[in-house]
This record gives C-alpha cells, sequence and structure tokens, in this order.
C-alpha cells in the first residue's frame, strides 16, 4: 500500500493548485534571518528613538538662549542627552518634532543631540552661562540666559546588552551548524553524503519504483541470449508465484561478463527500466576510500536500504574494483579492499542473509575475481556478453540508426559485413560520426559513402590530408600497403581485401588496408600462418623493391611476435615445445614463469624459426608476383585509395573467393601502422 499512497501524494503536487513551479516555502533560516537584523539594528539604531528630534549642540545652545528649553537629561553611558522643551519651545519647533514623532507632546523628550561625554559637556554648558553673563555685566545687548536645570542619569541598553551576549552565542551556533552539515553530508541527503559524519554511508543512487527510465530491453540489440537471461531475472521479480509453485528460487546474483562496449551496462539500465521495483545503481569504485573501514561500513549500509526496499535489485558496475581475488600476491595485498569484499561475501550469502535482494554486477576482467564471489549462491549465474556476430551487428545498426535520417539506398547488411569485430558501442560511434560527416557535407541524408568514411575514421583515426609527405616515403608507403595487399589476394587463408589506401590517418598511421573477415572461431596453423606471412608483406616488399626496410612495419612486428608466441607458447602448435600451454591468468602478475630457461631459450628460438620461415615464404611470393605488387603501387600513387573492384580490375580476381576466411582474435579490421615520419631515417 506504501507505494501506492506514494504515487498518490505525488499525483496531488502535480495537481491544478500548483501547476509548473511550486511557489517559495518558509525555511526557518528566515526567522533566524530576521532576528539577527531586527538586533543588529536595534544595536545600531536604538540609542536614537525615532520618537526624537535630532539636533547638534550649537542648536541647543541657541535654544536655551531663547529659553525653549524646559530641562535636559544627561544619559552618561549613552553619551546622549535628551532635551525637554517647554511651551514656547515647542510652538517653534513644531515642524521638527512632529517629523520625528508625529505629534507634539508636552511629556517630551522632544530632541535628542550626542556628546563626547558628561563631564566635557557639563564644563562647556558652564562656560556658556558664565560667557552669557559676562557678556550682560559688560553692558551688551545680550539678555540674560538662565540656567536650565538638568539631570545625570545611566540608562540600561537592553537591546545592546541582549545583542552582545546573544550575537557570540548567534555566530558560534551558526559556524557549528553548518560545519556539521557539511560533515554530515546534509541532512536527509538519502544515498550518502560526503561528509566525515556520512563517509560509511552507501553512495548508491536509488531508481524507486515509478521513476521514468528510458532505456529498456527494445533498446538492447545483438545480446539476444544474454537478455533473454536477465528478462528472467525481472519476470521472477514480476511473477515469484509462476516459479515458486514449482519449488525454484530467485537467483541471488548473476555476474555479466564481457569486453569494453559490448552493453553489460546498457542491459542494466535496461532492467531498471523494465523491472518496476526498487533498483540501486553504483560502481565498485564508490566502496574504495581512503578511511580503513569505509569500504566494508558502505557495503553494509547498502544492503540495509536494499532491504528496507526488497525486492529490489543492486548493480555494481565494475565490481573487479572490490572483488580481486585474495592473497594472490602478498607484496600487492590490500587488506581495506579484502575487507570490503568479506563484508560483500557475507551480505550476498551468510549466516545471516536475507531473500529478495538480487545483485547485478558487470566487469571485463572476470579472471581476476576472488573464486568465493563466483560460486553458486552468490551469483548464480555468469552471463557472457561477446562482441556480436554479423546478424547481431545488424541489429545493432537498426537501433542506432533510428533517430538519423538515412539514404534509401543505405545497406545495412553490407555495413554489418564491413565491421566485424565491432562492439556496440563502437557501431554507436559509426553512425555518429557517419551523421557528423553528412551534415559537415550539407547532405539531407546519410548514405552509403558517409558511414564507410565514418568506419575509416574509427579505425585508422583523423584523415590529414595536409601532413606533408615527400615523393620518396610515399612510394615506400604504397609499396609497403601493396604487399600487404598481394600477400591478402594470393594466400589461401588470408582475408580478402576489401580497401587500401595511402592516405595518412591519426597519430601515426601513413596508410592502411582494410579487409573483411568473416564469422570464424576456430584456427589451425595453415591459417595462422597465412595470416603472419600476410602481416609481413609490408616489410618483405620494401626489402625488395629497396633493397632497405623502414620503421613503418612496427605495428605489423608487434602482432605477428604476439601471434608466434601464442602458437608456441599458447596453443601449443609447436612440435618441439609440445602440446602445452603456460598461460595462467591467475598468475599474469606473480614474478616467476612455469617453465625454465632452457624451455625459454626453446620458446624463443622456435618463435623466431616461425617467423624466419614465414617471412622467407612472403618474400618469395612477392617475388614471384612482383608485377603486380608494382601494378598495385603506381596505382596508388595515383589515386591514393583503391577498392576491391579496382585491384580486380588490376590483376585479377582472387583465385581463393568462395574459400572459408580468417578472423583473428584481434577482430578489428587490419591496420598496418607506419611509424612516426618524425622518427623514420631519411632514405
Amino acid at each position: 500500500m506504501l507505494p501506492n499512497n506514494k504515487e498518490k501524494r505525488n499525483q496531488g503536487d502535480r495537481g491544478p493548485a500548483s501547476p509548473g513551479r511550486k511557489g517559495p516555502q518558509f525555511n526557518i533560516y528566515w526567522l533566524y534571518a530576521i532576528i539577527l537584523v531586527f538586533l543588529v539594528g536595534s544595536s545600531l539604531f536604538g540609542p536614537l528613538v525615532p520618537n526624537m528630534a535630532k539636533i547638534n549642540e550649537l542648536e541647543f545652545r541657541n535654544m536655551v538662549a531663547q529659553g525653549q528649553v524646559e530641562r535636559y537629561t544627561i544619559i552618561d553611558n549613552r553619551k546622549l542627552v535628551k532635551v525637554y522643551l517647554n511651551e514656547s519651545g515647542r510652538k517653534a519647533h513644531t515642524k521638527e518634532i512632529k517629523e520625528a514623532a508625529g505629534k507634539v507632546e508636552a511629556k517630551g523628550p522632544h530632541m535628542a543631540f550626542k556628546i563626547t561625554g558628561a563631564d566635557v559637556f557639563k564644563k562647556s554648558m558652564d562656560d556658556f552661562y558664565k560667557e552669557k553673563r559676562e557678556a550682560v555685566t559688560a553692558g551688551s545687548t545680550t539678555t540674560a540666559v538662565n540656567e536650565v536645570p538638568f539631570d545625570v542619569e545611566s540608562e540600561r541598553d537592553w537591546f545592546g546588552s541582549a545583542l552582545q551576549f546573544i550575537l557570540p552565542i548567534i555566530l558560534f551556533a551558526a559556524i557549528w551548524f553548518l560545519m556539521m552539515r557539511k560533515m554530515g553530508g546534509g541532512a536527509g541527503g538519502g544515498g550518502g553524503g560526503g561528509g566525515i559524519f556520512s563517509i560509511g554511508k552507501s553512495k548508491a543512487t536509488l531508481f524507486d519504483k515509478g521513476t521514468k527510465v528510458n532505456i529498456t530491453f527494445a533498446d538492447v540489440a545483438g545480446l539476444d541470449e544474454a537478455k533473454v537471461e536477465v528478462m528472467e531475472i525481472v519476470d521472477f521479480l514480476k511473477n515469484p508465484k509462476k516459479y515458486t509453485n514449482l519449488g525454484g528460487k530467485i537467483p541471488k546474483g548473476a555476474l555479466l561478463i564481457g569486453p569494453p562496449g559490448t552493453g553489460k551496462t546498457l542491459l542494466a539500465k535496461a532492467v531498471a527500466g523494465e523491472a518496476q521495483v526498487p533498483f540501486f545503481s553504483l560502481s565498485g569504485s564508490d566502496f574504495v576510500e581512503m578511511f580503513v573501514g569505509v569500504g566494508a561500513s558502505r557495503v553494509r549500509d547498502l544492503f540495509k536500504q536494499a532491504r528496507e526496499k526488497a525486492p529490489c535489485i543492486i548493480f555494481i558496475d565494475e565490481i573487479d574494483a572490490i572483488g580481486r581475488a585474495r592473497g594472490k600476491n602478498a607484496m600487492m595485498s590490500n587488506d581495506e579492499r579484502e575487507s570490503t569484499l568479506n563484508q560483500m561475501l557475507v551480505e550476498m550469502d551468510g549466516f545471516g542473509t536475507d531473500t529478495g535482494i538480487i545483485v547485478l554486477a558487470a566487469t571485463n576482467r572476470p579472471d581476476v575475481l576472488d573464486s568465493a564471489l563466483l560460486r553458486p549462491g552468490r551469483f548464480d549465474r555468469q552471463i557472457s556478453i561477446d562482441k556480436p556476430d554479423l546478424k547481431g551487428r545488424e541489429d545493432i545498426f537498426n537501433v542506432h540508426l533510428k533517430p538519423i535520417k538515412v539514404s534509401k539506398s543505405l545497406d545495412i547488411h553490407k555495413l554489418a559485413e564491413q565491421t566485424p569485430g565491432f562492439a556496440g558501442a563502437d557501431i554507436a560511434n559509426v553512425c555518429n560520426e557517419a551523421a557528423l560527416i553528412a551534415a559537415r557535407k550539407n547532405k539531407e541524408a546519410v548514405d552509403m559513402q558517409d558511414f564507410q568514411d565514418a568506419v575509416d575514421r574509427v579505425i585508422g583515426g583523423l584523415e590529414k590530408k595536409n601532413k606533408i609527405i615527400s615523393p620518396e616515403e610515399k612510394k615506400i608507403i604504397a609499396y609497403h600497403e601493396a604487399g600487404h595487399a598481394i600477400c591478402g589476394w594470393f594466400l589461401e587463408h588470408a582475408y580478402p581485401l576489401l580497401k587500401v589506401t595511402i592516405v595518412p590517418r591519426g597519430t601515426a598511421a601513413l596508410g592502411y588496408a582494410q579487409y573483411t573477415p568473416k564469422e570464424q572461431y576456430l584456427y589451425n596453423t595453415d591459417q595462422l600462418n597465412d595470416q603472419i606471412c600476410m602481416t609481413l608483406g609490408g616489410r618483405a616488399s620494401e626489402d625488395i623493391f629497396f633493397g632497405k626496410i623502414s620503421t613503418g612495419a612496427q605495428n605489423d612486428l608487434q602482432q605477428i611476435t604476439r601471434m608466434a608466441y601464442s602458437m608456441v607458447t599458447v596453443y601449443g602448435m609447436n612440435e618441439k615445445v609440445g602440446n602445452v600451454n603456460f598461460y595462467d591468468p591467475q598468475q599474469e602478475n606473480a614474478f616467476t614463469k612455469p617453465y625454465s630457461d632452457d624451455t625459454a631459450k626453446l620458446i624463443d628460438f622456435e618463435v623466431r624459426h616461425l617467423i624466419d620461415a614465414a617471412y622467407e615464404r612472403t618474400k618469395q611470393l612477392l617475388t614471384v608476383r612482383k608485377e603486380e605488387v608494382e601494378k598495385l603501387a603506381n596505382a596508388l600513387l595515383e589515386k591514393e585509395v583503391l577498392f576491391q573492384s579496382d585491384v580486380e580490375a588490376l590483376i585479377g580476381k582472387r583465385p581463393f573467393e568462395d574459400k572459408k576466411v580468417l578472423t583473428t582474435e584481434d577482430t578489428t579490421p587490419t591496420e598496418n601502422t607506419e611509424a612516426n615520419q618524425d622518427t623514420t631515417p631519411a632514405l
């Protein structure tokens, strides 16, 4: 009933009585400010009460000389003189008195003025009377002045005394209150503030029932299997009896595993939009703080809030920040992180664990997580989210192209074929870049050429048309890329060429060749050897046609070295090293290697022999196809960009078109990166 009451209350707030912006609301700080202003004003303006006209000492003496003053009172402690006028004085100064007091009263006081001191004023009045008497004695026309009676009093300043006593207390209380508010992170901050007293509070963002989240499962494409798994959890929360009637239990946790950009967080947002239950969202780093014990305290507070909102979902992004395996490396251990993990384990499945809380987490480093965290009972399901296949990429393109005005001739299936290995985030970036490119060209719709330019932009970086390249270097780049293209064209298991260019892009790429690998998950030695040969094609072409090599093969050498070591030490594709695997992800931070020095020498020798054999094979191929390399290089120097159809027109169709082709683990189209010109030796 509580959620319904809350919804009704919210609807009442938005009723016709209060449309649009709400009016100003009373705040207790206004009352404090009014009292403070009143006290200060009373202290400053209290001595000159509003019912007395202000005069100065000279005007007072003139009034005494004219016989208009009945008496006066000296307020010693306030250095003030109050003047009481007689009837003639009141008549003479009716205007001034009315302006000050509003009316003329016989009682008085009627006027007041400031003095420097009571004794000084009394002496000045004595001198005034003496001067008047001497003037009369000397026969002056001045009339005699009668001395006016006066009193000397001390008047208590209630406002001033109160202000002197209360103001320091108010200031101290205000400073203390502000400090406590700052340290406490603000009253009613909900979700934990940043103060010292709320540092142990959870920083989770709560999406309560009824909160509008714009992302749903309809916005998630290319993750069909993972979506089904997560949707089942949401369905359990909506219809629990469907499962409990058969004796099933709700999963306590689900771990989303996959490379960056594949849509793990997007899937969690869709859960928040579809579940219609309280959804707590936070990052693993939110538990990390410089103070000891804060992480465990935040875990306790998070689950305390979750129990109050149960049934609910907790989503922890990048859980590897706190879930790393304990005790693997004593030199790199972190007691604070381990205590946070221990508290997480207890809360998820401990002695006093409550039901109704589902923990959803995401990471791209499952290999570093603690085994106790991954066991059933804590994370019952591990949902793998890989990079999308051809159909998945096509579905993702359809989702991201909805808000974009595209040309009718756009072939989405072809776009999906040209972007193998692209994750969902990469495809979203391509769509956005294509729209920006089309807008830059003042087009009314985004066409295929814009998307191809966007793919080039994502793969190779920004095109640099104004980059100055000498003719000699340009020729080297052309032959280098032609070597890659020819090897890919005439090797059976290599990628079919899509595009080759010598237009500079990015920070160091002076040219690259783009291929279209098909979806493939298993590779044999012939396929990997052809891939190494194709990658070495640029270096071999430089060696054949110029008799020397350049720094342009830096990226190529990195790829073949990684691939060759994987063949020998990971895949067991070497006869002398044997069918062994020396890769252990759990020991990647260890200082020892799992083989002897003799085995290390053997591995290095076999890797070098493998690469040397591939290099010689590549040189032989390019020597036989020397004429084709020259044709392709000259065409590149002339046009700068060649597509598959251009290559077919120059050297004929690829002889292995119907064969299955290879995709590497690094599934982005192969990019042959040249070294920066500043570091390239002059030729």
